[in-house]
């Protein structure tokens, strides 16, 4: 997990105050190489539900013209909804000895979310790869819902992991932010409404139309993958604060120690980023 605690400084200070300068964003690069987009998705923490020998629970996929369907696991974006489902099979009156041990020793392993990226890319075309069947909190899935039916949009359900990004206005860039650490500013995409919500408040009193625009990490991944705009370089996904506490537990070291609360906030900066690609409905 050490690319976990790599990003401990850098969301520690998204997670506080936030407060204002400007600064912009114009010179073009090339599209992000697959390590890249690996590295900004390792910032996020999934979690599986694996058994004692560390693999994967799964279940098997039908087979296609012959040949076997591969299998597919569960991708938790919450640790304690991981848990819950692991208790729920452990009270389950199974008849069958060895699946009554089996479940006893489930367990739930957190892993970057690029790790998961990595594997689906090295796994296309196989038919016997491991798929991935993520699994969204309920309650993030709600604000995604309420957010695009009050912009208009006719919405019964959102099928991936909501991202949540805060703009300008529904025409202009996000807000970046800037860290008192560094001299160049960072675009947040967080993976909780809550989050969001704290940037746009810092703010909307400057711009009166500013808003939350709904995406999803598909969308994310591919303009991350097909797009060449530098304002991509300074995309940061932000997980959850169940997901930050997470982080905080995992062993520090001295290049990668979690900030201290006396550190200075975050500031957001107006810059050109575009939006990415539309969530699938």
């Amino acid at each position: 997990m050490k690319s976990l605690v790599r990003w401990g400084t850098t969301l520690g200070l998204i997670g506080s105050t936030l407060l204002g300068t400007v600064v912009s964003i114009n010179a073009p690069v090339l599209a992000l190489s697959e390590q890249q987009v690996k590295e900004k998705l390792d910032s996020v923490p999934v979690y599986l539900i694996t058994n004692s020998q560390g693999l994967p629970l799964s279940r098997p996929l039908p087979e296609a013209q012959g040949q076997k369907g591969g299998s597919v696991t569960g991708v938790y974006m919450s640790q304690k909804e991981a848990q819950s489902f692991i208790k729920e099979l452990q009270n389950v009156k199974e008849k069958d000895p060895k699946m009554t041990e089996m479940v006893k020793s489930l367990q739930v392993t957190a892993v970057p979310l690029g790790v998961i990226y990595q594997q689906l890319q090295s796994s296309k075309g196989k038919p016997d790869r491991l798929l991935f069947a993520f699994k969204p909190v309920e309650q993030e899935i709600k604000a995604a819902m309420d957010l695009l039916q009050k912009s208009g949009q006719q919405v019964n359900q959102f099928k991936s992991v909501p991202v949540f990004a805060v703009r300008f206005a529904p025409d202009k860039g996000y807000v970046p932010i800037k860290l008192p650490s560094d001299t160049q500013e960072i675009v947040p995409l967080f993976l909780s409404k809550q989050d969001a919500l704290g940037l746009l408040g810092q703010v909307k009193g400057q711009f009166p139309k500013a808003d939350i625009q709904v995406v999803d990490v598909d969308g994310v991944i591919k303009t991350l993958q097909d797009k060449n705009d530098e304002w991509l370089n300074r995309v940061v996904l932000v997980p959850s604060a169940e997901s930050r506490d997470y982080i905080k537990t995992l062993p520090q070291t001295p290049n990668n120690a979690a900030p201290s609360r006396n550190q200075a906030p975050a500031k957001p900066a107006p810059n050109n980023s575009q939006p990415p690609a539309k969530p699938k409905r």
